[in-house]
């Protein structure tokens, strides 16, 4: 099935596996959390890995290893593996590539705020050692890795919030020159854009809460990449236990398989929303890689499919502040104002609040997030109401 288009695959990749004399058409919540067979060699050849089947659910579970299979096709990747949350799966990613390597990452500098806290309050403490340089800066990148000769690079193919396009191809070329595995959170861009693992990445994740499950209702991350990470990335899984569980992957699986029509449709509606912006006499700045003033408009166009470039869209509201911002989001009437993306309904979040709060104000400065910042997830209603949504709350506000 690797073979054919990312559509068809979303459809139906992981599904149908034979139980006993019929084939569910729609994989079913394996609810139980452990499993039996009528030897007890059966279940000891399990356990060794010897055959494959299902022992407990922590381990593996028929619904959960359903759903990774269908992200791996997506990924193009040999293994997936879901975790909890998107965090989760970084971690679990994270960990797995610096288990055997110099415990010293290079991460992009902008990265969603709870990646920034994970290095620096929880790997750092514990030996990791993180520094920060901008990917899209060759030369600046490749001085970087020779100075802290890194075990790891981590970078987001699309950063958030700010929506800088990372050159995934060169960064993993120059990466892997220094010896440093590529971790890639690829959550904004999604397969249906870029296929990280293609490009060199080692492992790529997820965020299965956004533009994969897209109907706000599941939270889970995954993790794909090749088989040589498939023993530590099971091994850590297993004894961490932080694994995704049955029901959330069902409802994960069955978002994925309409993802394709959502993202395309979010795409080309965040085109439209971005253009209107740009016009808007209250908006200073917009940022959105299908932009052509956008600063990686060029990495854009040479590493996405044409016309997509993500259903996010950024801007700076003009000499805004706290007290305007909120104003400004108090006054929509559609537009949901909530702590998330990638959903079927449209988001708007002010990120100094809420996902990069903890994150020192200087340093959010520096990242080109001020306090008229908003960001914005295009959702898949008709453009010309969440036109008309953010066109009354600017005037109102």
């Amino acid at each position: 099935m690797s073979a054919r288009k990312l559509d068809t695959l979303a459809v139906h990749a992981g599904d149908r596996k034979r139980t006993g004399a019929f084939v569910p058409v729609t994989t079913p919540i394996y609810s139980s959390s452990s499993f039996y067979y009528p030897e007890m060699e059966t279940l000891d050849r399990v356990f060794g890995n010897e055959i494959p089947g299902q022992n407990y659910t922590r381990y593996n579970n028929p619904t959960r290893n359903a759903l990774e299979e269908q992200v791996a096709a997506l990924e193009g990747g040999e293994f997936a593996l879901a975790a909890a949350s998107g965090m989760a799966a970084l971690n679990l990613a994270m960990s797995a590539a610096l288990l055997d390597r110099r415990k010293s990452v290079v991460a992009g500098t902008v990265l969603y705020g709870a990646s920034i806290r994970l290095l620096m309050e929880i790997l750092e403490p514990a030996g990791v050692q993180a520094h920060f340089c901008d990917p899209n800066d060759t030369t600046a990148f490749e001085a970087a890795l020779a100075e802290h000769k890194p075990g790891v690079v981590l970078v987001e193919s699309i950063t958030n919030p700010m929506l800088r396009v990372t050159p995934l191809d060169s960064v993993s070329e120059i990466a892997h020159r220094h010896g440093a595995l590529v971790v890639v959170d690829s959550t904004f861009a999604t397969p249906l854009l870029v296929r990280p693992l293609a490009l060199g990445a080692d492992l790529v994740m997820h965020s299965l809460t956004k533009y994969l499950g897209g109907h706000g209702d599941v939270l889970g991350g995954v993790v794909v990449t090749g088989d040589q990470f498939r023993p530590a990335l099971q091994a850590i899984s297993r004894v961490t236990g932080g694994v995704l569980g049955p029901f959330d992957c069902y409802l994960a699986m069955r978002g994925i398989k309409t993802f394709p029509l959502r993202m395309a449709r979010q795409c080309a509606s965040a085109c439209r929303v971005a253009t209107w912006l740009a016009t808007h006499p209250r908006i200073e700045r917009v940022h959105f890689p299908g932009d052509p003033r956008h600063p990686d408009a060029a990495v854009a166009r040479r590493l996405f499919p044409q016309g997509l470039y993500g259903a996010m869209v950024a801007f700076d509201v003009k000499d805004a502040g706290k007290e305007q911002i909120f104003r400004l989001v108090d006054s929509l009437q559609m537009i949901v104002p909530a702590t998330s993306l990638g959903d079927v309904h449209t988001m708007i979040l002010y990120p100094p609040m809420s996902s990069h709060r903890d994150i020192a104000p200087k340093h959010r400065q520096r990242m080109g997030i001020g306090d008229g910042f908003l960001r914005l997830s295009v959702g898949i209603e008709a453009p010309e109401d969440i036109i008309g949504d953010l066109d009354q709350a600017l005037r109102e506000a």
